[in-house]
């Protein structure tokens, strides 16, 4: 470690016990058992994820609750049954302190201090994923995202998990060493449930025609590493070719065909663009807060190493990897969790590989593959996450408290 990390390290230390002072403030403030605070991605994202679908299950049961949302852009659409709160540290400060529940899908920040009584629960932004995370990264996990990960995974009190694999992922890849919560992902209930609806309300959205087949194309980002340095490399040029793309779909499956293109939060949130050809079968979704309700809807999916790819396979829709810098990219963020050509999806690392994959696609071989690796991970994904998890926190959290 040289001096310039240990000054990073240090400043970010000192400046997480500086701005605790004000959780320690709000602890003149009773903690209001009917309130619960949801956060998502340190308030960069919108109204979306796991922490979605259970505040949606919370308000279609009409439950007694206070629900507050922590956002950067408080100009995104939120319910109205669901106080919007601008996510400073001032507010955070208090809304977290003041509260009985935290429901989150990323890492609290150094400042949070959790009181007794109070309950976090970690619903994660990714379950099965390709890229490694915590010590699993190796010599790549750095030291400020080793105090992160630690400090917030000991103040955790329910980690959402679908998977026996998972189970075994958390103590290295999160720093977890509770017990995991067994249940399916809620921000995969709508993929399993609501494909019909979703297939006709986004075709509507953009004005396509009922018969249209749809491809999501969620290209992930390079470089942002938890250190010092958080520059993100141009991604242009590992990205597929869209014409190549739409030519092998309709070519394989027949139908005219789109591309959703939803570039990674990291980049939308720093308005960084990654190329999108002058094309009307190119539709840049990334500004829209809730993938879940656009995937639901399409037909097939594209990526090169985003975990989503596990979560579109509930679907059992084609799901296609083009990674054109495999190599490279293992070499800098360190050994995928899989070996990605044993994965049931069709890998591409060029143009001309990834429209003949596509074109060489066998449906049946494909559909005992997904089944496999689902038996094989342990993973279950019913539908009835965000049902159990309500069940959960009504049952096991709310209960104990309804007659203080």
């Amino acid at each position: 470690m040289d001096n310039s990390e240990q000054k990073y390290i240090r400043k970010r230390v000192w400046k997480g016990k500086l701005h605790s002072i004000l959780f320690y403030l709000f602890r003149v403030m009773p903690i209001n058992k009917r309130k619960i605070v949801f956060c998502c991605i340190e308030g960069t994202t919108g109204y979306t994820c796991n922490p979605k679908y259970i505040a949606e299950e919370m308000i279609r049961r009409n439950i007694n609750y206070r629900l507050v949302w922590l956002v950067n852009d408080t100009s995104k659409e939120f319910p109205p049954q669901i106080k919007v709160v601008h996510n400073t540290l001032w507010n955070r400060a208090y809304e977290l302190t003041t509260s009985a529940i935290w429901v989150d899908n990323s890492r609290k920040q150094l400042e949070v201090r959790k009181r007794k009584g109070q309950f976090y629960m970690q619903t994660w932004h990714a379950k099965l994923g390709f890229k490694p995370t915590g010590l699993d990264r190796g010599e790549s996990f750095s030291r400020i995202a080793y105090l992160v990960s630690k400090h917030d995974s000991d103040i955790v009190d329910f980690w959402l998990s679908n998977s026996d694999w998972y189970d075994k992922m958390l103590p290295t890849g999160s720093l977890y060493e509770g017990k995991p919560l067994r249940v399916s992902s809620p921000r995969c209930d709508i993929l399993i449930n609501g494909r019909k609806t979703a297939t006709k309300k986004i075709r509507k959205k953009f004005n396509l025609s009922e018969n249209v087949k749809i491809i999501m194309y969620a290209p992930t980002f390079r470089g942002g590493s938890q250190g010092t340095n958080r520059s993100l490399k141009n991604e242009n040029e590992y990205i597929a070719d869209y014409a190549n793309l739409v030519n092998a779909l309709e070519k394989k499956f027949g139908g005219k065909w789109y591309i959703f293109l939803r570039n990674h939060p990291q980049l939308t949130v720093r308005h960084i663009e990654v190329k999108s050809e002058n094309s009307d079968r190119v539709i840049d979704v990334s500004k829209i807060d809730d993938m879940y309700e656009l995937l639901a809807g399409c037909n097939a999916f594209l990526t090169d190493y985003s975990s989503a790819a596990f979560d579109a396979l509930v679907m059992k829709i084609p799901i296609f990897l083009y990674a054109a810098d495999y190599k490279e990219y293992e070499s800098e963020r360190g050994n995928l969790l899989w070996n990605i050509r044993e994965l049931p999806f069709p890998l591409a690392e060029t143009n001309e590989e990834l429209k003949e994959k596509i074109e060489n696609f066998e449906e049946q071989k494909y559909q005992k593959e997904l089944e496999k690796f689902m038996l094989e991970t342990g993973m279950v994904e019913d539908g009835h996450g965000s049902r159990d998890v309500v069940d959960f926190i009504c049952n096991k959290i709310i209960i104990g408290k309804k007659d203080d």
